[in-house]
Protein backbone atom coordinates (compact mmCIF):
# COMPACT_ATOMS: atom_id res chain seq x y z
CA UNK A 1 0.00 0.00 0.00
CA UNK A 2 1.11 3.35 -0.67
CA UNK A 3 2.18 5.41 2.32
CA UNK A 4 0.33 7.65 4.24
CA UNK A 5 2.28 11.03 5.41
CA UNK A 6 0.32 13.32 7.94
CA UNK A 7 2.70 16.69 8.42
CA UNK A 8 1.39 18.00 11.41
CA UNK A 9 2.04 19.99 14.86
CA UNK A 10 1.77 18.45 18.06
CA UNK A 11 -0.71 21.08 19.78
CA UNK A 12 -2.77 22.08 16.34
CA UNK A 13 -6.23 21.19 17.09
CA UNK A 14 -7.29 20.77 13.43
CA UNK A 15 -4.32 18.45 13.05
CA UNK A 16 -5.55 16.32 15.63
CA UNK A 17 -8.84 15.59 14.43
CA UNK A 18 -6.97 13.49 11.45
CA UNK A 19 -4.87 12.12 13.50
CA UNK A 20 -7.33 10.81 15.25
CA UNK A 21 -8.97 9.30 12.14
CA UNK A 22 -6.06 7.35 11.17
CA UNK A 23 -5.80 5.95 14.29
CA UNK A 24 -8.96 5.24 14.66
CA UNK A 25 -9.25 4.14 11.13
CA UNK A 26 -6.30 1.44 11.46
CA UNK A 27 -4.60 3.28 8.74
CA UNK A 28 -0.76 2.80 9.17
CA UNK A 29 0.95 6.47 7.95
CA UNK A 30 4.04 8.35 8.98
CA UNK A 31 3.93 11.53 11.29
CA UNK A 32 5.97 14.35 10.19
CA UNK A 33 5.96 17.23 12.86
CA UNK A 34 6.84 20.51 11.79
CA UNK A 35 7.24 23.79 13.96
CA UNK A 36 4.70 26.56 13.26
CA UNK A 37 6.02 29.32 14.35
CA UNK A 38 9.51 27.96 11.98
CA UNK A 39 7.74 27.03 9.04
CA UNK A 40 10.06 24.84 6.31
CA UNK A 41 10.33 25.92 2.97
CA UNK A 42 9.27 22.80 1.63
CA UNK A 43 5.59 22.98 3.79
CA UNK A 44 4.95 26.17 2.51
CA UNK A 45 5.33 24.76 -0.47
CA UNK A 46 2.88 22.58 -0.35
CA UNK A 47 0.77 24.28 2.14
CA UNK A 48 -1.10 27.44 0.59
CA UNK A 49 -2.31 28.46 3.86
CA UNK A 50 0.82 27.70 6.30
CA UNK A 51 -1.52 25.54 8.54
CA UNK A 52 -1.62 21.58 9.39
CA UNK A 53 -2.80 19.08 8.95
CA UNK A 54 -1.82 18.29 4.90
CA UNK A 55 -1.69 14.78 3.89
CA UNK A 56 0.10 13.32 1.67
CA UNK A 57 -0.69 9.82 -0.61
CA UNK A 58 -0.15 8.48 -4.09
CA UNK A 59 1.41 11.01 -5.21
CA UNK A 60 -1.27 14.19 -4.16
CA UNK A 61 -1.27 16.64 -1.54
CA UNK A 62 -4.71 17.22 0.69
CA UNK A 63 -4.49 19.84 3.41
CA UNK A 64 -7.87 21.23 5.30
CA UNK A 65 -9.17 18.34 8.26
CA UNK A 66 -12.68 18.40 7.27
CA UNK A 67 -11.45 17.57 3.48
CA UNK A 68 -8.74 14.70 4.42
CA UNK A 69 -10.92 13.23 6.67
CA UNK A 70 -13.59 12.56 4.25
CA UNK A 71 -10.62 11.29 1.78
CA UNK A 72 -9.94 8.61 4.09
CA UNK A 73 -13.28 8.20 4.59
CA UNK A 74 -13.58 7.44 0.31
CA UNK A 75 -10.06 5.74 -0.02
CA UNK A 76 -9.79 3.68 3.28
CA UNK A 77 -13.24 1.93 3.43
CA UNK A 78 -12.56 -0.45 6.27
CA UNK A 79 -13.70 0.99 9.72
CA UNK A 80 -16.17 3.97 8.26
CA UNK A 81 -16.48 6.84 10.55
CA UNK A 82 -19.41 8.03 8.62
CA UNK A 83 -22.91 6.69 8.20
CA UNK A 84 -23.58 4.49 5.14
CA UNK A 85 -27.33 6.10 5.08
CA UNK A 86 -27.38 9.10 3.44
CA UNK A 87 -29.65 10.94 6.24
CA UNK A 88 -27.63 9.99 8.81
CA UNK A 89 -24.35 10.31 6.39
CA UNK A 90 -26.09 14.14 6.15
CA UNK A 91 -26.48 14.65 9.46
CA UNK A 92 -23.19 14.22 10.56
CA UNK A 93 -21.90 16.69 7.56
CA UNK A 94 -24.44 19.11 9.36
CA UNK A 95 -22.68 18.03 12.07
CA UNK A 96 -19.15 18.74 11.30
CA UNK A 97 -20.56 22.14 9.91
CA UNK A 98 -22.17 23.21 12.91
CA UNK A 99 -18.48 22.27 14.79
CA UNK A 100 -16.35 24.35 11.99
CA UNK A 101 -18.92 27.50 11.58
CA UNK A 102 -21.01 28.15 14.98
CA UNK A 103 -18.80 26.53 17.57
CA UNK A 104 -14.54 26.38 16.90
CA UNK A 105 -14.62 30.16 15.86
CA UNK A 106 -16.27 31.07 19.34
CA UNK A 107 -13.47 28.94 21.43
CA UNK A 108 -11.11 31.16 19.56
CA UNK A 109 -12.76 34.34 19.87
CA UNK A 110 -13.19 33.90 23.57
CA UNK A 111 -9.45 33.76 23.92
CA UNK A 112 -8.45 36.52 21.79
CA UNK A 113 -11.04 39.02 23.28
CA UNK A 114 -9.56 41.40 25.39
CA UNK A 115 -11.85 43.57 27.75
CA UNK A 116 -14.40 41.97 29.46
CA UNK A 117 -17.83 43.21 27.34
CA UNK A 118 -15.88 41.26 24.10
CA UNK A 119 -15.22 38.06 26.53
CA UNK A 120 -18.84 37.99 28.34
CA UNK A 121 -20.28 38.61 24.58
CA UNK A 122 -18.10 35.50 23.16
CA UNK A 123 -18.97 33.42 26.42
CA UNK A 124 -22.51 33.91 26.14
CA UNK A 125 -22.58 32.80 22.19
CA UNK A 126 -19.97 29.90 22.96
CA UNK A 127 -22.68 28.93 26.02
CA UNK A 128 -25.33 29.16 22.84
CA UNK A 129 -23.57 26.83 20.52
CA UNK A 130 -22.85 24.12 23.67
CA UNK A 131 -26.49 24.21 24.61
CA UNK A 132 -27.55 23.21 20.93
CA UNK A 133 -24.92 20.74 20.82
CA UNK A 134 -26.42 19.32 23.97
CA UNK A 135 -30.14 19.28 23.03
CA UNK A 136 -30.08 19.32 19.08
CA UNK A 137 -27.13 16.91 18.87
CA UNK A 138 -26.37 14.76 21.65
CA UNK A 139 -29.60 14.70 23.00
CA UNK A 140 -31.42 13.76 19.44
CA UNK A 141 -29.07 12.30 17.25
CA UNK A 142 -28.06 8.84 18.92
CA UNK A 143 -29.18 6.30 21.19
CA UNK A 144 -25.61 5.82 22.53
CA UNK A 145 -22.81 8.02 24.22
CA UNK A 146 -21.30 9.44 20.72
CA UNK A 147 -22.70 11.66 18.46
CA UNK A 148 -24.69 9.63 15.93
CA UNK A 149 -25.43 6.36 18.24
CA UNK A 150 -22.97 3.63 20.27
CA UNK A 151 -19.65 4.40 18.10
CA UNK A 152 -17.45 7.09 16.92
CA UNK A 153 -17.46 9.07 13.97
CA UNK A 154 -16.16 11.77 12.22
CA UNK A 155 -18.52 14.20 13.98
CA UNK A 156 -16.67 13.38 17.76
CA UNK A 157 -13.17 13.53 16.04
CA UNK A 158 -14.24 16.70 14.80
CA UNK A 159 -16.03 18.43 18.23
CA UNK A 160 -13.01 16.92 20.47
CA UNK A 161 -10.14 18.91 20.18
CA UNK A 162 -11.66 22.42 20.76
CA UNK A 163 -14.03 21.02 23.62
CA UNK A 164 -10.27 20.09 25.36
CA UNK A 165 -9.37 23.25 24.81
CA UNK A 166 -12.29 24.81 27.34
CA UNK A 167 -9.97 23.66 30.11
CA UNK A 168 -7.71 26.23 28.56
CA UNK A 169 -10.73 28.37 28.42
CA UNK A 170 -11.51 27.92 32.25
CA UNK A 171 -7.82 28.85 32.65
CA UNK A 172 -7.60 32.09 31.09
CA UNK A 173 -11.12 32.98 30.83
CA UNK A 174 -12.92 31.46 34.02
CA UNK A 175 -15.09 29.62 31.38
CA UNK A 176 -16.95 26.56 32.21
CA UNK A 177 -19.60 24.13 30.34
CA UNK A 178 -22.63 24.97 31.13
CA UNK A 179 -24.70 22.11 34.11
CA UNK A 180 -26.87 21.19 31.87
CA UNK A 181 -24.31 20.19 29.35
CA UNK A 182 -24.60 16.96 31.03
CA UNK A 183 -24.45 14.55 27.91
CA UNK A 184 -21.81 17.00 26.67
CA UNK A 185 -19.79 16.16 29.98
CA UNK A 186 -20.18 12.51 29.77
CA UNK A 187 -19.34 12.11 26.01
CA UNK A 188 -16.16 14.02 26.85
CA UNK A 189 -15.01 11.94 29.83
CA UNK A 190 -15.73 9.21 26.97
CA UNK A 191 -13.59 10.21 24.35
CA UNK A 192 -10.58 10.96 26.81
CA UNK A 193 -10.22 6.82 27.30
CA UNK A 194 -9.88 5.83 23.98
CA UNK A 195 -7.00 5.53 22.72
CA UNK A 196 -6.52 7.45 19.42
CA UNK A 197 -7.37 10.60 21.87
CA UNK A 198 -5.03 9.81 24.39
CA UNK A 199 -2.09 9.07 21.79
CA UNK A 200 -3.01 12.00 19.58
CA UNK A 201 -3.67 14.68 22.76
CA UNK A 202 -0.96 17.32 23.85
CA UNK A 203 -0.87 17.84 28.17
CA UNK A 204 -3.31 20.45 29.59
CA UNK A 205 0.01 22.33 30.74
CA UNK A 206 1.35 22.29 27.58
CA UNK A 207 -1.61 23.26 26.34
CA UNK A 208 -2.19 26.38 28.85
CA UNK A 209 1.11 27.51 27.65
CA UNK A 210 0.78 27.00 23.86
CA UNK A 211 -2.66 29.49 23.62
CA UNK A 212 -0.95 31.55 26.03
CA UNK A 213 -0.62 33.83 22.70
CA UNK A 214 -4.34 33.65 21.62
CA UNK A 215 -5.32 35.32 25.62
CA UNK A 216 -2.73 37.88 25.15
CA UNK A 217 -3.82 38.46 21.46
CA UNK A 218 -0.47 38.38 20.47
CA UNK A 219 -0.94 35.08 18.05
CA UNK A 220 0.62 36.35 13.95
CA UNK A 221 -0.68 32.55 12.75
CA UNK A 222 -2.68 32.22 10.14
CA UNK A 223 -5.62 30.77 12.14
CA UNK A 224 -5.63 33.87 14.58
CA UNK A 225 -5.73 35.98 11.87
CA UNK A 226 -8.49 34.28 9.84
CA UNK A 227 -10.77 34.72 13.66
CA UNK A 228 -9.96 38.21 14.16
CA UNK A 229 -11.24 38.93 10.95
CA UNK A 230 -14.44 37.02 10.85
Amino acid sequence: MTEVEIISSSTCPFAQRTRMALIEKGIEHTLSAIDLNDKPDWFLAISPYGKVPVLRHNGAVIFESAIINEYLEEVFRDRPLLPRDPVRRAQARIWIDFANARFTPHVYKLMLAQDADAQAFQAERLTKAMLMMEHEGLGKLGDGSYWLGDDISLVDLTFLPHMQRVRVLTHYRDFLIPDECVLLKGWLQLMGQRPSVMEGSASIDVLIENWRKYAENTSTGTTAEDMRAA
